[in-house]
């Protein structure tokens, strides 16, 4: 009987640990599932990026085993406790708890609990949603900081699906006025609602330069996802990249930068899409990129160099994010637009790389160097905006992200000068990486 009763008691509480707990105040609401103690656990790190609809279980499975049997922490700004039991108990794989909190004002951002959950969690999934909500309620707010650090100082996995994975990388589409066609943003690209954001918000490993995009069963969203790219181009980086998924499909990140398709091909057509300006074009720019006209972006027809890659069950095709030319069961297209008609081809292996420019590695890149003449016939004094002296490496690429000149600056110096006499006349970007790893960066034109 003694026994009996034991075992009665052991199954009432699993069966409460179990049972969501919820908790509401005015500006949040806490679903919670699983033990209550926290524990302090190792988290082997990457990404997981969903494009959209449901979530591909295999994907989800290795989003959980990174965790290590940790805490689980679900950030949305709608909807309610739907991960919950999914997570904690439907994929078979082992966690101590699933915590689902839902803003519902950017006010929650300051509530120190949420703070607490966030440093105590060893994955972070962001739901899907409206994708502005989430920058404005977190984009400058501590829980961009909080996440950021647990992401450097504690190695977390992180994740998201729809407009999760739409704010994952250093550039986004913000949404701030609403959703936008490919057609109405090829004919425009500077559509009012083209909201295109260069404000620092999450530093993910392997998406410092990348804006990625969800939903690709929908075909409008190529050409759209190439306006992003022209915008992010000319205003903010040369070397942007792009990461794109179908719905069903996702793409995990390992800590080497190894990404692998997840998907269900070939029962469906699930591909995940990895998009670059094409170095082999130079000069590689935008030919008409102007307010109220349809977006020229063509170069002979191969603008961007696209690897797109089907989706398996167990995630066996890949593309590796350390040198952005080296895949696995992909095949390579070139993609155009031409008077704001989007179009794509096959193509072959792209022989050059961009990927230097990336400084992956970096956690911040800051464009407050000060460099003078500018423009320059071909001696430029360089300083910081902060009065601090320079020293160290300094690497000028041209606009496709081709290292054209390193100088080093072994001892101190403000303003530093270099002689870049013998580039061509052109636009070109110099960086320094302090010892820090953060990137100073400017722009500045050779004539």
């Amino acid at each position: 009987m003694i026994e009996s009763l034991k075992f009665v008691q052991a199954m009432a509480f699993i069966f409460v640990l179990m049972l969501p707990i919820s908790a509401k105040t005015q500006s949040y609401t806490s679903y919670f599932t699983g033990n209550q103690t926290d524990v302090v656990v190792k988290s082997s790190g990457g990404i997981c990026m969903m494009g959209g609809a449901r979530e591909n279980d295999e994907a989800m499975r290795w989003f959980l085993r990174q965790a290590n049997e940790g805490d689980v922490l679900v950030l949305r700004a709608s909807g309610a406790d739907g991960y919950n039991q999914y997570l904690f108990s439907e994929l078979g794989v082992k966690v101590n708890a699933v915590e689902t909190i839902v803003f519902h004002q950017n006010s929650a951002a300051n509530e120190p609990y949420i703070q607490q959950k966030i440093r105590q969690a060893e994955a972070i999934w962001m739901a899907g949603g409206n994708q502005w909500n989430y920058v404005s309620y977190w984009g400058t707010s501590p829980i961009g900081r909080l996440i950021n650090e647990a992401i450097a100082q504690r190695n977390v996995v992180i994740g998201g699906t729809s407009a999760g994975m739409a704010v994952l990388g250093r550039y986004y589409f913000s949404a701030e006025k609403g959703t936008v066609s490919s057609e109405n943003a090829l004919l425009n690209p500077f559509n009012t609602s083209v909201t295109v954001d260069s404000t620092q918000f999450l530093k993910v490993p392997f998406l410092n330069q990348v804006i990625t995009d969800t939903h690709y069963d929908n075909p409008s969203r190529k050409g759209r996802h190439m306006v992003f790219m022209s915008r992010i181009f000319s205003e903010f980086n040369p070397s942007v990249k792009g990461i794109a998924a179908d719905e069903f499909t996702s793409v995990v990140v390992e800590k080497s930068g190894l990404a692998r398709v997840y998907g269900e091909y070939p029962a469906r057509d699930d591909t995940a899409y990895f998009i670059q300006t094409n170095c082999e074009q130079n000069p590689n720019k935008p030919e008409i990129l102007a307010p109220g006209m349809p977006l020229t972006w063509y170069v002979g027809g191969a603008a961007l160099k696209v690897y797109a890659v089907r989706g398996t069950i167990n995630g066996t095709n890949s593309f590796d994010l350390k040198d952005w030319k080296t895949g696995n069961g992909g095949v390579w297209m070139d993609w155009s637009v031409q008077k704001g008609i989007f179009v794509e081809k096959s193509s072959g292996p792209m022989l050059c790389s961009t990927v230097s420019i990336n400084q992956e590695s970096a956690p911040q890149l800051r464009s407050n160097m000060k460099i003078f003449p500018n423009p320059t016939k071909g001696i430029v004094h360089l300083a910081r905006e902060d009065g601090m002296a320079l020293k160290g490496v300094f690497k000028v690429y041209d606009v496709v992200g081709k290292l054209v000149k390193k100088t080093t600056f072994n001892t101190v110096c403000s303003p530093c000068i270099m002689d870049v006499v013998s580039l061509k006349n052109g636009t070109y970007f110099l960086q320094n990486t302090t010892q820090e790893k953060v990137i100073y960066q400017h722009k500045f034109v050779k004539y």
